[in-house]
C-alpha cells in the first residue's frame, strides 16, 4: 500500500505543479498573437481583390457633377479610385494630395463617394475642389463592399485592362504617394 500512496501523492504533487504552468502557457500564447499583431502594418491588409477585375458597377455622379464612375471607365488607361466621403477626416487630410496630383496630370483619379448625403458630398467638393475626373455616388455602400472596401479613405491602382493591382487603406500621405502609388503607376504605365 505504501508504494501505491507514495505514487498517489507523486501524482497529486505534479498535477499541482501542472496547475501553476497552465495559466502560464496560456499567457504565453495571448503574448505570441500580440507579439506578431504588432508587426503587422494595418495599412496593408490583404485584397483579396488585388490582381482581379474591378467588380460590375454603375454609379450616377456625386450631385453636382455630370460623370458619374462604371467599371468600363476603368479600361484602357492606369487609373486610381480614391473611396472618400465628407464625413471622413482622413479624407480632407490627404485631399490636398489630391489636388496637386490633379493638376500635374500624371494619372486620372476616379472617386468613389461612400455612403455620403448627396448635398454635403456636393458641399465638400465645392469647398476643398474637385480632384476627381469622374465621381460616382455609393449611397447605400453596396459597390463599396463589391470593391472590398473596409474603411474610408482607400485608394485603388487599377491597370489598364482594368485589374486591380494596389490597395492603401487609410489616408494616402506624401512618403506613400512617393514611395508606393508614384512608382507603381509609373511602372504599369509603361507596360
Amino acid at each position: 500500500m505504501t508504494g501505491t500512496v507514495a505514487r498517489g501523492l507523486a501524482e497529486a504533487s505534479g498535477l499541482r505543479r501542472w496547475r501553476y504552468f497552465w495559466p502560464l502557457a496560456v499567457f504565453a500564447v495571448i503574448a505570441a498573437f500580440f507579439a506578431v499583431g504588432l508587426t503587422l502594418n494595418p495599412r496593408e491588409i490583404p485584397s483579396p481583390l488585388v490582381g482581379k477585375a474591378v467588380p460590375e458597377f454603375a454609379l450616377p455622379p456625386v450631385k453636382g457633377r455630370t460623370l458619374g464612375l462604371a467599371t468600363a471607365d476603368l479600361r484602357g488607361e492606369v487609373s486610381l479610385v480614391n473611396v472618400f466621403a465628407s464625413w471622413c477626416v482622413a479624407c480632407r487630410d490627404e485631399h490636398p494630395l489630391w489636388m496637386q496630383l490633379a493638376a500635374k496630370g500624371i494619372v486620372p483619379l476616379h472617386g468613389l463617394n461612400y455612403k455620403d448625403r448627396p448635398d454635403d458630398a456636393a458641399k465638400w467638393l465645392a469647398e476643398l475642389g474637385d480632384p476627381y475626373t469622374r465621381t460616382g455616388a455609393d449611397l447605400n455602400g453596396r459597390v463599396g463592399i463589391d470593391w472590398g472596401v473596409y474603411g474610408v479613405p482607400e485608394t485603388f491602382v487599377v491597370d489598364k485592362q482594368g485589374v486591380i493591382r494596389h490597395k492603401i487603406i487609410g489616408a494616402v500621405t506624401p512618403k506613400i504617394m512617393d514611395e508606393k502609388l508614384m512608382p507603381l503607376v509609373r511602372e504599369l504605365q509603361a507596360e
